[in-house]
């Protein structure tokens, strides 16, 4: 395999994580997982916090540096993420406004999904998996129910939105985007990408770059020792949030003069499918990576 070739094809893995965190569905960790480059973006973001990647910045040591962080795999997959987002904000911004239940019953399709794949992943299942299960669900339920319908559009709020919501982007089982949903900006973020708002945007990439730094190494360390657990409270939050996803949940929604249940019940089928077909895939090529 030629290199051109790898790096598109992680550019591609790129654009499948962007693409999964532009809805509120499937998670960019959770591709990334599926695809086979978690633990390399796991560990590439890591090492950008090591002294001696610093070190080696500081001394001019370019090449250096751009080998202790997997610079060029980093670069193919910010290339694929950031395609993804801004060719597809804008088309998902208007099936939200025009078929709320469609493209809500195709979220919930794909959260369902990837989430029981997530869970048939984990083994070794006992009474504390089940408490770390029951914990993550009753979360999701508290968020969901005492998150505000509104939120502030200031900047110190737009930079902890990206401060957070980029976290989950190498968190298998829970969305950025959805967070974004929680958080109540999904919209107003969605938009700013439309209609290529450069303030918003910069203060929400700012955040984005402090919370992903920050997150690494904690992250690392999670995932290091506490992975199971880890994963079971994520997934279990997930599962319990999927009352902010239910397609008749919103005002667009509710506004309809009908209810469109088999529509529902279609587009539901169809995000499910996407998420069993990834999956079928995913083992065809070998990667699957089950937790213990």
């Amino acid at each position: 395999m030629t290199t051109i070739f790898k790096n598109i094809t992680v550019a591609l893995k790129g654009f499948l994580m962007g693409a999964a965190n532009v809805v509120p569905g499937v998670s960019g960790g959770t591709m990334a997982l599926i695809t086979g480059i978690y633990r390399d973006i796991v560990d590439a973001l890591d090492s950008v916090m090591e002294p001696a990647t610093w070190k080696a910045l500081m001394h001019v040591q370019f090449r250096e540096f751009w080998k202790c962080v997997n610079g060029t795999f980093l670069l193919w997959l910010c290339i694929g993420v950031v395609a993804s987002i801004f060719s597809l904000a804008k088309a998902v911004t208007v099936a939200l406004k025009n078929y709320p239940v469609h493209i809500w019953a195709l979220f919930f399709g794909l959260i369902i999904a990837s989430s029981l794949l997530m869970l048939r992943d984990i083994k070794g299942w006992g009474v504390k998996e089940a408490v770390f299960l029951i914990v993550g669900v009753v979360l999701g339920l508290v968020v969901c129910n005492l998150s505000p319908t509104e939120t502030p559009d200031s900047y110190w709020f737009l930079f902890l939105c990206g401060a957070v919501s980029i976290c989950t982007m190498i968190l298998p089982g829970i969305s950025g985007s959805f967070v974004l949903v929680i958080l109540g900006k999904y919209d107003y973020v969605m938009n700013a990408v439309a209609v290529l708002d450069v303030k918003t945007l910069a203060v929400f990439g700012a955040g984005c770059v402090v919370g992903i730094l920050a997150f690494s190494k904690f992250l690392h360390y999670l995932l290091d020792h506490y992975q199971k657990a880890t994963m079971i409270v994520l997934l279990g939050f997930v599962l319990g949030s999927l009352v902010k996803v239910w397609p008749w949940a919103n005002e667009s929604a509710k506004a309809l003069p009908e209810p469109h249940y088999l529509a529902a019940a279609i587009w539901c089928a169809i995000g499910i499918a996407a998420v069993i077909l990834i999956e079928y895939f995913n083992s065809k090529v070998g990667k699957n990576q089950n937790i213990d």
